[in-house]
C-alpha cells in the first residue's frame, strides 16, 4: 500500500516537466533592437572581372631567410580576368577571414611546374601583392585531387600561351604603325621641299633689298689732290697735312 502514492507522486512530477514552464512561454511580444545596422556594400575588387577558374586549395610560400615552406592559408584560389583590359590575375582568400594569400597578374612568362614528383601540387614564381607591396615570391600549392591539380595547370599554361600570342601581335601592329607613320612623314617633307622656279633665290632678294635702300646723304668734304694724295677733312676746322713730294716734307694749313 505504501507504494501507490510514490507511484503517484512520480507521475505528477513527471506532468508537471512535460509543462511548459513560464519563461519558455512565447508571448508573441516584439522587442525591438536597441542598435539598428545597416546595410553596407562590401566591395571585393573582383566585380568587374570574370572567374575562369574557381578551386580549393592549401597555399605555401618559401621563405628564404629560414630555407623552408611556410604555409599561407587554406582557402579558394580564382583566376579572373578583367572585363576591359583582358588582363588576369591570381586570387587566393582564406577560409572565413577572406585575409588575402595571393595576389598577383598571371604574366606569358610565368611557369608552373610540378613539385618534386607530386601530381597534387605545383610551384611558380610571381612579384606578389598580398602584403600591400610588391615582391618576388615562390609559391606552391596543393589541391585535393590531382585532376584540380593538372586543370590549374592547363589554365595557366593556357593563358599564358594566349598572352604570348596577342603580346607578338600587338608588338608586329606597332611596328608596322610606326613604319607607315614614317613614311608619311617623309613623303610629307619631300613635297614641301621644291620650290618654284618663278620664285626669286635667297641671294637675289638680298640684293634687290639693298638697292630699294635708300642711300645716305654724302657728308659735306672737300678733297684736294696733291701730288697724286688726297686729303679728306670737314669744310670747317684746321688740317694740317705732311706731304712727302720728292724728298721733300710740305705743310699745309688751311682754316675754314
Amino acid at each position: 500500500m505504501a507504494t501507490e502514492p510514490t507511484a503517484v507522486r512520480k507521475e505528477e512530477e513527471e506532468e508537471d516537466d512535460t509543462k511548459p514552464s513560464a519563461e519558455d512561454e512565447d508571448t508573441g511580444a516584439q522587442v525591438a533592437p536597441i542598435v539598428k545596422l545597416q546595410e553596407v556594400a562590401v566591395s571585393t575588387g573582383e566585380e568587374n572581372e570574370d572567374v575562369l577558374l574557381d578551386l580549393k586549395a592549401k597555399l605555401y610560400r618559401f621563405d628564404k631567410e629560414g630555407n623552408q615552406w611556410k604555409e599561407r592559408g587554406v582557402g579558394t584560389v580564382k583566376l579572373l580576368k578583367h572585363k576591359e583590359s583582358g588582363k588576369v590575375r591570381l586570387v587566393m582568400r582564406q577560409n572565413k577571414t577572406l585575409k588575402i594569400c595571393a595576389n598577383h597578374l598571371v604574366l606569358p612568362t610565368m611557369a608552373v611546374q610540378e613539385h618534386q614528383g607530386n601530381d597534387k601540387s605545383c610551384v611558380w614564381h610571381a612579384a606578389d601583392f598580398a602584403d600591400g607591396e610588391l615582391k618576388d615570391e615562390t609559391f606552391c600549392i596543393r589541391f585535393p585531387s590531382v585532376e584540380n591539380c593538372k586543370s590549374f595547370k592547363d589554365k595557366i599554361e593556357e593563358i599564358t600561351e594566349s598572352q604570348a600570342k596577342d603580346g607578338g601581335e600587338n608588338e608586329e601592329a606597332t611596328a608596322a604603325a610606326s613604319l607607315i607613320e614614317r613614311l608619311t612623314v617623309e613623303g610629307r617633307d619631300n613635297e614641301e621641299k621644291p620650290e618654284s622656279k618663278d620664285a626669286p633665290s635667297s641671294s637675289e632678294a638680298k640684293k634687290d633689298d639693298e638697292n630699294e635702300k635708300p642711300k645716305e646723304p654724302e657728308a659735306d668734304k672737300h678733297c684736294a689732290e696733291i701730288s697724286g694724295y688726297f686729303i679728306f677733312g670737314p669744310s670747317s676746322g684746321f688740317i694740317v697735312a705732311i706731304i712727302n713730294s720728292g724728298f721733300r716734307d710740305e705743310a699745309v694749313d688751311q682754316a675754314a
